[in-house]
Formats: C-alpha cells, sequence, structure tokens
C-alpha cells in the first residue's frame, strides 16, 4: 500500500500532473486545507505554496524543476541589479548589459532543451551530414517560465516595474502552480501588488472560481479529449486513407479540440487561482467569432499575442518607423511566435501566414476600406467577415497539427481533389456524437456574456453546497466519458 502511494507520488513521465487527473484532486484538497490554515501566517504561506509548486512541477518534469531555480534566481539577481544601477545613475550600457545577460541565460536554456535538434538537423541538412536526433528531455511549460521571467527583467530594466522586495515574492510568482506549465503567462506588475496583501476570497470569486473549473474540466475532458481520440487523432494520423470530407471534418474537429484543450486549462487555471484568493487576466474570448484576423489575436492565447506585442513587436520597432517596416515586423513577430510553439518548419510556416495575414488586414483596413481599428462590420458582412477569418485560422491549424508537411499538403490535396460530399450524412452519422460535441463547442462561442455572470450568480447564492453538487456532478460526467490513459494538455510540449 505505501509503495503504491510513493509511486503515485513521485514523477512518472508517462503520467503527469495535470488538473483533470484524480491525484490531483486529492492533492488539491489537501492542499487547500493546509492553505487555509496558513490563512493569516504570511510568509509561511508563501513558503507552503512555492514548495507545493514545486512539487507541481516535479510530477511533470521530474528534476528539471532546477531550471525553474536557476531562472528564479538568476532573473531576481539581475533585476535588483539593474534596479542598483539607476538608483546610482549608472551607465546605461550597464544596464543593458545586465538585460542581455538575463536573455542569454534564459533564451539560452529555451534554446538547447528546445531548438538544439532543430537546428542541428537544418546545419547537417545544409553539408550534407546525416544527423541523428540527439535524446534531449524537453521540460514541460518551460516557454511559459522562461517568458514570464524575462518580461518581468525588462520591465524593471523599462522602469514599468520595482524589483519584489524577497526571493521568496518572486518565487512565488513564477512558479505559482495554476499557471506554472501552460500559462496564462501573468506580467509581474499584474501579480506582484497581490501577493502580499491579506488573504481574501469572497463569494463573488468562490463562485466564479468553481464556474471556471467546471467549465474547464467539461472543455478538456469531455469535449477536446473525447474528439480527440475518436475522431480527430485517426484522420491527422492517417490523412492519405480517408476523403476529403474527413479530412475537413477533422480539420474543424481539431480546430475546436485544440481551443478546447487550452481554453480549458486556462478557465482552470483562473477558477484556481481565485479559490485561492488571486485573480488572473483572461486568456481566450470567443477566438471563433473574430472578424479579422487581428481580432482573432485579440481573443486567442491574450496573454501570449499581448507579450510579443509588447516584447518583441514593439522592441523591433512597433509602427514607429514607417508602414513597411510596420508589416515587415509583424511577419517577424509572427515567425518568432511560430518558432516559440516548436522547433519544427511546419510552426514556422503557421506563423508566417498569421503574420502575412496580419500584414495584410493591416494594410486592406487602412488603404483599401479605410476603416479605423474600432470598426465593426453589421449584418451580412460580419457574417462573411467571421466565416472568412475563421477557415483561414482553420486552414493554418492543419499545418500546426501536423508533423510534416507531406501530411498537411495531403490533407489539402484530398480536400480539394478528392472530396466526395456524398459521405457527409454517413460520416456525421457514424460519429453523431463527436460532431454534436463539435456543434456545441462552436454553438457556445455565441452564448452572451450575461449568461456567464447569471451562471456565477446562481452558484453564488447556493453557496457551498450548490458548488459541491456542480462540482461533483461535472467530475462524474468526467468519469463517464474519459479516457484510461492521461491526456496531457497540448500546450504541454511548448
Amino acid at each position: 500500500m505505501i509503495d503504491r502511494i510513493l509511486q503515485q507520488l513521485t514523477y512518472n513521465p508517462d503520467e503527469p500532473l495535470i488538473f483533470s487527473s484524480g491525484l490531483f484532486l486529492f492533492l488539491f484538497l489537501a492542499f487547500s486545507f493546509c492553505y487555509m490554515l496558513l490563512q493569516h501566517t504570511r510568509t509561511l504561506r508563501l513558503l507552503f505554496v512555492t514548495a507545493f509548486s514545486y512539487y507541481f512541477y516535479y510530477k511533470s518534469s521530474g528534476f528539471y524543476f532546477f531550471l525553474l531555480a536557476v531562472v528564479t534566481l538568476s532573473d531576481f539577481l539581475i533585476a535588483r541589479k539593474i534596479q542598483q544601477c539607476r538608483e546610482l545613475e549608472r551607465s546605461k550600457k550597464v544596464q543593458q548589459s545586465l538585460v542581455a545577460l538575463s536573455l542569454f541565460i534564459d533564451l539560452g536554456l529555451l534554446a538547447y532543451f528546445k531548438y538544439t535538434n532543430f537546428f542541428a538537423g537544418m546545419w547537417a541538412q545544409m553539408i550534407g551530414h546525416n544527423f541523428q536526433p540527439w535524446d534531449i528531455f524537453l521540460p514541460v511549460g518551460i516557454s511559459f517560465f522562461t517568458f514570464q521571467s524575462m518580461s518581468y527583467v525588462i520591465d524593471v530594466y523599462r522602469g514599468d516595474l520595482k524589483p519584489l522586495p524577497s526571493l521568496l515574492d518572486y518565487a512565488f510568482y513564477v512558479s505559482f502552480f495554476p499557471q506554472l506549465v501552460a500559462g496564462p503567462i501573468v506580467r509581474a506588475r499584474d501579480f506582484a501588488p497581490q501577493i502580499r496583501k491579506p488573504l481574501v476570497v469572497t463569494d463573488e470569486m468562490f463562485a466564479r472560481g468553481v464556474f471556471f473549473i467546471m467549465i474547464g474540466l467539461f472543455k478538456k475532458a469531455v469535449i477536446s479529449d473525447y474528439i480527440s481520440l475518436n475522431f480527430v487523432d485517426r484522420i491527422f494520423d492517417n490523412p492519405s486513407l480517408y476523403s476529403g470530407v474527413e479530412n475537413l471534418l477533422g480539420a474543424y474537429g481539431y480546430a475546436m479540440q485544440i481551443y478546447c484543450d487550452f481554453s480549458g486549462y486556462s478557465d482552470m487555471a483562473i477558477g484556481i487561482a481565485l479559490l485561492l484568493g488571486f485573480r488572473f487576466p483572461m486568456n481566450f474570448n470567443a477566438p471563433y467569432t473574430s472578424q479579422s484576423i487581428t481580432d482573432f489575436w485579440r481573443r486567442w492565447h491574450i496573454s501570449l499575442s499581448s507579450w510579443i506585442r509588447d516584447y518583441i513587436y514593439i522592441s523591433l520597432g512597433g509602427n514607429r518607423k514607417g508602414k513597411i517596416r510596420q508589416y515587415v515586423n509583424l511577419i517577424i513577430t509572427m515567425l518568432l511566435g511560430g518558432l516559440w510553439h516548436g522547433a519544427s518548419l511546419n510552426f514556422v510556416a503557421w506563423g508566417g501566414m498569421h503574420g502575412v495575414a496580419l500584414a495584410v488586414h493591416k494594410l486592406m483596413r487602412q488603404y483599401v476600406f479605410h476603416h479605423d481599428k474600432h470598426y465593426v462590420s453589421r449584418g451580412f458582412r460580419r457574417v462573411f467577415a467571421i466565416l472568412l477569418t475563421f477557415h483561414f485560422v482553420v486552414f493554418c491549424w492543419i499545418f500546426f497539427r501536423n508533423h510534416t508537411f507531406d501530411s498537411s499538403w495531403t490533407m489539402i490535396t484530398k480536400i480539394f481533389t478528392d472530396f466526395h460530399p456524398e459521405l457527409f450524412a454517413q460520416v456525421v452519422e457514424g460519429y453523431w456524437i463527436v460532431f454534436a460535441m463539435i456543434l456545441f463547442g462552436y454553438v457556445s462561442h455565441f452564448i452572451p456574456d450575461a449568461w456567464t455572470e447569471a451562471c456565477v450568480n446562481l452558484i453564488k447564492k447556493g453557496g457551498v453546497l450548490l458548488a459541491a453538487l456542480l462540482l461533483a456532478a461535472t467530475i462524474y460526467i468526467v468519469i463517464q466519458v474519459k479516457s484510461s490513459e492521461i491526456q496531457p494538455f497540448i500546450y504541454f510540449q511548448f
């Protein structure tokens, strides 16, 4: 019995600790009990949460949690040194050198673990050598916590933020487990003021937290996992075996799978943080109702899109150096955003297509349609804009999901040359539960915000008893439809 418990509590690469697992539910209940006991002892509470966060990361990536400690300690010390240089009116070049050191450490770790095989393989191909990829383990969520820590140092350098007063505060910020491995990427200027505040969880925060956890669980463990295992993965694993209509439906399915998977994680992270007394910014806002590709990136993975805007696009010059340079900056920014997602030319192509689309949209809006940036389409134009944007995004998802260009090209070729529309009814009938879930996911994008607020108010009025019943019902549904194997979140690989 003890051996089995220890086996559950130690790192297993095939069973990462995720929010939708039974083990996390058990650990979180025990964690919450201790957390409430420590609610009036601020320093001990911060130490306890930080220790649990490091354990949470250990359960995801084993002893690579030391990378989290390296990034935390180095950027904390560098930011303090930058502030000291500013107060002593040291040369700007000294401060810039310190920022460069931070970037070297953070991006160096990221480059080694994420891109070594990618660039080594490209170099070997250029010089005609046969390259066998090295066995380099990619720690879960390394892109998220390095970007979060980098933004802290850059904000201190820009004078937008004062360094946090203690290493404990900074370690708590970087490692806070709800958003550690898959975001949202929380800015220090938003999170830091909450660290030392008295612990308060209002009825509204509790109700909203429970609601977001329920919705996130349902998105991930019911919709995303089910349509992935029962349809989408089959299509993308062997696109040549299926007709064009099946490949197209697979692409529509993947668009919903990745949305429910990633936004489900974000919802649960936001909900758990609320139950612990912290507020995170929203990370998704009905992205498939976007009227343009620009609008899409204001709604999809909002924390990352705002991060690359503030720290890459603006650093490249943004829109301050002429129109042509602005369009080039957009494309470069999205190419780097694609590369952030993974060491693959498919991701680079995905980012490049989005970058070109952003530049084209800005060009058309300014010089063809003469619309300002606040323009909103109405009526038929709105419907057409949403459909056009949605299908462009789905087309790009084909490259994002496939591992090779050949597979992507096979899917596209099948869709345009071997469609067989007569199979549509047969496919939908054979996988009717899958398509009912996909349809529900798309329709839910148009649910008014007022309905969400009404649900939160209902949970608030019902109190702890209603919240417990709703969570129990959600967990029961999850148990009925989930697979026997743990399905990690898609963004764990980034």
